[in-house]
């Protein structure tokens, strides 16, 4: 592994422990070269993702991408980042093991609105905001009328 401070091909493993829930392992190294500590994550990948957005762009499924987007959503709402690790893990455990190579951004979104629907209002009517496209407040207004309150857990 490349260390981010000095990129010396090689580094040492200090620690290793499981992560969201035994979907990742969590590392702990350190820099052969320059000492530096940094810690890296190590996740299964059951096959390769292409992301059909529109105008049939293609591009390769990004997991940071949906963690960032859905951390935004949450940003400074009661919610532990090991839940958001874990909504993120098993949104895209559940579009490998589909069968399909491709998946639809809106597939993507809908997922993740099913999946923060249960978790937070807040942070679905925010995702919904920008996945939707509200436009006017009024929009807000009318999505959140519809959406129920969520048990906080």
């Amino acid at each position: 592994m490349r260390c981010p401070f000095c990129t010396h091909e090689d580094s040492q493993v200090k620690d290793s422990r499981p992560a969201e829930d035994g979907a990742a392992i969590r590392r702990r190294r350190q820099c052969e070269a320059c000492g530096a500590r940094f810690t890296t994550f190590e996740r299964i990948q059951l096959r390769e993702l292409t992301v059909l957005k529109s105008e049939d762009r293609r591009e390769p499924f990004e997991r940071e991408k949906l963690l960032r987007s859905v951390s935004i959503a949450c940003r400074k709402r009661p919610i532990d980042q090991a839940r958001i690790d874990k909504l993120v893990s098993g949104i895209q455990r559940q579009l490998e093991t589909q069968g399909e190579g491709e998946v639809t951004t809106n597939r993507i979104g809908e997922m993740v609105m099913e999946a923060l629907k249960g978790l937070d209002s807040v942070a679905y009517i925010r995702f919904a905001s920008v996945y939707k496209d509200f436009t006017e407040a009024r929009d807000f207004e009318e999505f959140a009328g519809t959406v129920t309150e969520v048990g906080r857990g």
